[in-house]
């Protein structure tokens, strides 16, 4: 009698064993397209024997955990990859938007526009005295002036945006931050209080650290209890149950054009003092983006405000060599102010604006032909009074174009490469940890057949006990 329970206890145990493997495979197809998602599977073992005189009986098998197919190496790589990659990406599309402000395939730029006011010089000095060549002169004055304020404020609205991009990144990370720490918390209590391993709330908790890594460098550490700790730059911002939290504001800053630029702190408790940590944030799609605004577009916009301001400074200087057609000495042609933020600000001084007469192109007085002022702004073209006096206008913005357009081609070309990594690494990862519905097909199908001869095992050993009670009729 013993023996026929211990068969059915077997079968039993059989067909539990092969309700879970099912539902395991149920839940592994169900999330197929779950991205982040590692396969699970039902580790069995065999179950503690029984002892009878010097045999010992098999009791079958139960099932000792579920647990999750992952390589913990393969997935720090894609981490690490992946903070790398979302630097790339966030500077490529910076530099991407950067480069447009420079392109004169599609539109007329500063390039054409130089060129166009010391043609109109050139125009001028044959025929001093010629209204419509004046008028020229201004015109293209005017058009270059526009074009320098533009390309300031176009670079100037493209760190606007890198500054609400970083808002919401920041927004981002304490929202995983949040829910890390709300994981942190399940986690600890499924495998502690329950003995078992919380295989969907870890990977969860993985692809939240794989996408905090692509907007911020951070470093994590899980502890004994299976916690992680997470930091980002050199501030905690997950330990245990708790999150801390970033905030991004706007803030006066010298270094910056425009007198204000967001800068990101952090918030440890609500009553301690935000500490700036901006300059510490180096990886990530943040990390990329403040490349740009704090390097790259500053620089350019150093590089636009030297080049209006020595151009502008230049043209006054000669200006007010001559004399116009009201043997007047000349006026300043350009208003200019000091040199952080000359492109912006400059314009074509009032004088000129009104009246083109005033437009000094004689180097004396009671000389109507006189055209030796024009002509030395026009020298002023091929003079080198940029870049410490090595470079002329032409080879000095020809230059920013170029360093531009580098730049931009290079960051695309390192993001292309970093992408073709992530993508290697992740089809190594889909090929440990990814579902197979083929493979998962062929499961279920042998557990169901498993299940079946379970079933049959009870119904025979049902019988056998059938037959023992009726011997004692």
């Amino acid at each position: 009698m013993s023996k026929i329970s211990a068969m059915i206890d077997v079968g039993r145990r059989s067909l539990m064993n092969s309700q879970t493997a099912l539902q395991t495979v149920s839940h592994n197809i169900a999330n197929k397209s779950t991205e982040g998602y590692s396969r699970q599977r039902v580790d069995l073992q065999a179950n503690v024997p029984i002892g009878s005189s010097r045999v010992r009986v098999g009791m079958g098998a139960r099932a000792s955990s579920v647990t999750r197919i992952n390589n913990p190496f393969i997935e720090k790589q894609i981490l690490n990859e992946g903070a790398e990659l979302g630097f790339m990406n966030a500077r490529s599309e910076s530099l991407g938007r950067v480069e447009q402000v420079y392109n004169e395939q599609l539109n007329p730029g500063l390039n054409k526009y130089i060129s166009d006011f010391f043609n109109a010089f050139r125009e001028l000095s044959t025929s001093p005295e010629n209204l419509a060549s004046r008028t020229l002169v201004r015109e293209t004055a005017q058009n270059l002036v526009t074009d320098f304020s533009r390309v300031s404020g176009q670079l100037k609205g493209i760190q606007n945006e890198i500054n609400a991009q970083l808002k919401n990144n920041v927004e981002q990370i304490n929202q995983y931050a949040t829910e890390v720490a709300d994981l942190n918390h399940k986690i600890q209590v499924v495998e502690l209080a329950g003995n078992a391993v919380a295989n969907d709330e870890r990977d969860r908790r993985d692809l939240i650290l794989k996408k905090m890594s692509e907007l911020i460098n951070i470093k994590w550490a899980e502890g004994d209890d299976g916690m992680v700790a997470i930091s980002a730059g050199p501030s905690p911002i997950v330990s245990g149950h708790f999150a801390m939290k970033l905030d991004a504001r706007e803030v006066p800053s010298e270094r910056h054009r425009g007198g204000v630029h967001m800068e990101i702190f952090y918030q440890q408790k609500d009553d301690l003092t935000p500490m700036k940590i901006t300059d510490q944030v180096k990886g990530g799609s943040i990390g990329g983006l403040l490349d740009v605004r704090d390097g790259v577009i500053e620089d350019l916009l150093a590089d636009v405000d030297e080049m209006a301001f020595r151009f502008a400074s230049a043209v006054n200087t000669v200006h007010a060599q001559g004399f116009d057609r009201y043997d007047q000495p000349g006026v300043g042609f350009f208003e200019v102010g000091p040199e952080l933020d000359a492109a912006e600000t400059l314009s074509l001084s009032e004088d000129i604006r009104t009246d083109v007469a005033k437009i000094a192109t004689a180097a004396q007085v009671g000389s109507p032909g006189d055209n030796r002022v024009s002509n030395m702004i026009v020298n002023l073209q091929n003079q080198k009074f940029l870049g410490g006096g090595q470079s002329t206008m032409d080879e000095f913005y020809n230059g920013i174009v170029g360093k531009v357009g580098v730049t931009a081609n290079r960051a695309l070309s390192g993001a292309e490469s970093q992408q073709n990594v992530v993508t290697q690494l992740k089809n190594i990862r889909e090929s440990i940890s990814g579902v197979s519905l083929d493979e998962e097909t062929t499961k279920m199908i042998d557990f169901q057949k498993t299940f079946d001869a379970s079933a049959r095992l009870i119904r025979t050993a049902d019988e056998m006990l059938d037959t023992v009670l009726s011997l004692k009729r």
